[in-house]
């Protein structure tokens, strides 16, 4: 039987499902997210050797998996009426991985070269495009009988408020000290990235494809759920390791660190 398609314009497209739990649960893992990432990153400025690049690798993964988590929450409450929504995977896993290996070059250029004007932009920038990769690669994940299109503006706009907040983020984190720094860097990091995705939404068109016959049949709806879970596991352990390794380094809550005496202060031994 011939299938016989038309295009034409959607106008019920809904990105406010489920009210304001998806926008302030995806703001809150991605500022969350931002800071493990972003902690990690400064710890790294006070180690040595492989231990920071360790260091710089597991924030970089921190940051990415965290906007990678935040676009599916997000897009939980992204409906196109007639037009059930599924999700490539392979697309999908290749966003995680493009966020988490432009992070971390961003994060490594940032941090190699100390808080230079130069440095913190071009890592800022790697950094915030590596945050719209995760975004439009997640987008062209995307599998229902429809046709997206983008304003030109409007996705500019998107890159440059990701590019901006990212900048300013990693300029705190690395240039300022303390517990208001960070938080200041946290949700600015996660600003980035909530910012970049409602803005980058608000740039979709979509053109459902009318079908009749066979083909129009309803597709299941494919929750992003299950492929969440890995990566949400990843940022719990990521967050332990954050948790205990300042134990580890000095050897334990147990461990007393002994003040040394006058006569080592003068540069004498100190008999016992």
């Amino acid at each position: 039987m011939a299938i016989q398609s038309t295009v034409s314009t959607v106008s019920a497209v809904h990105g406010g499902g489920y009210g304001p739990v998806a926008p302030v649960a995806a703001y809150t893992v991605a500022s969350l997210s931002a800071a493990l990432g972003l902690r990690c990153t400064v710890r790294s400025l006070m180690a040595g050797g492989s231990r920071r690049s360790g260091w710089l690798a597991l924030g970089a993964a921190a940051i990415g998996a965290g906007v990678w988590i935040t676009h599916f929450i997000a897009m939980t409450g992204f409906t196109v009426a007639g037009a059930p929504i599924r999700y490539d995977a392979a697309t999908a896993f290749a966003g995680l991985a493009a966020g988490v290996l432009m992070t971390g070059i961003g994060v490594f250029i940032a941090c190699h070269r100390g808080p230079t004007a130069q440095a913190l932009f071009t890592g800022g920038v790697i950094t915030g495009l590596g945050i719209a990769a995760t975004h439009y690669l997640g987008m062209a994940g995307l599998r229902l009988r429809a046709d997206l299109a983008y304003d030109t503006s409007t996705v500019t706009a998107s890159v440059l408020i990701a590019v901006v907040a990212a900048t300013t983020a990693l300029w705190i984190a690395l240039s300022a000290k303390g517990f208001r720094a960070g938080l200041a860097a946290s949700l600015l990091m996660g600003l980035a990235v909530f910012g970049m995705h409602y803005t980058a939404m608000a740039a979709v068109d979509v053109r459902l494809h009318d079908t009749t016959g066979p083909a129009a049949a309803a597709t299941p709806l494919s929750p992003p759920a299950p492929m969440m879970a890995g990566p949400a596991v990843f940022l719990l352990l990521a967050g332990l390791v954050v948790v205990i390794e300042p134990l580890v380094v000095t050897g334990g809550p147990g461990r007393r660190r002994t003040r040394p005496g006058p006569a080592a202060v003068r540069g004498r031994p100190v008999r016992r």
